[in-house]
């Protein structure tokens, strides 16, 4: 089964428009992200699909992650996003921890792009491919050896990201990278 994110500035608002059922997980509470906009047995007293979403998807239900992703809230529209990632960022913010702690999905995560410095969108998405547990390896080798390796499944079930959904946050990252520049060009 393909795995699909939808990224929304609010999912609540996209929720609330939609007929769905919240995942459950193995535990019995409610999945953080996925959700099923197909019929599948639902718990009416916890209002949970009520079957656990790894054997929901072994009997053909199609769980979709609907996640909030707050960087859009302040992307004005279609034009502006498109301009955010047309324009190359700034690569060597990408050392500085203050501002790195500010991006989607590297904050806390400095030390690893100051031992890769990425200068390109295919190298970005090597970090966020990295800072998972199946590509931690990587970290501090030479970019040959990272690129050969990273989006080569790994063996084991360690958690890793798929290339194309790295790429995909790798955009982002750059896209919100332009507009915390942006945003401090007009604050000043």
């Amino acid at each position: 089964m393909p795995d699909i994110d939808l990224d929304f500035p609010s999912r609540t608002a996209i929720l609330d428009i939609i007929d769905h059922v919240p995942a459950m997980l193995p535990n019995g509470k409610k999945h953080n992200s996925g959700v099923y906009c197909q019929k599948i047995p639902q718990n009416p007293l916890t209002g949970l699909s009520s079957i656990e979403y790894k054997e929901a998807e072994a009997r053909g239900y199609f769980k979709i992650d609907f996640l909030n992703v707050n960087v859009y809230n302040s992307i004005q529209d279609e034009d502006h996003l498109i301009k955010l990632l047309e324009t190359e960022p700034l690569w060597d913010l990408l050392k500085e921890e203050m501002f790195v702690n500010q991006l989607f999905h590297l904050n806390g995560h400095a030390d690893i792009l100051k031992k890769t410095l990425p200068t390109s969108v295919e190298q970005l998405a090597a970090v966020l491919a990295m800072i998972r547990p199946a590509k931690r390896y990587l970290i501090g080798k030479d970019w040959i050896t990272i690129m050969k390796e990273v989006w080569v499944k790994p063996d084991n079930s360690e958690y890793h990201w798929k290339k194309s959904h790295s790429f995909s946050y790798a955009m982002l990252v750059i896209a919100h990278m332009n507009l915390l520049c942006e945003q401090i060009i007009e604050s000043s």
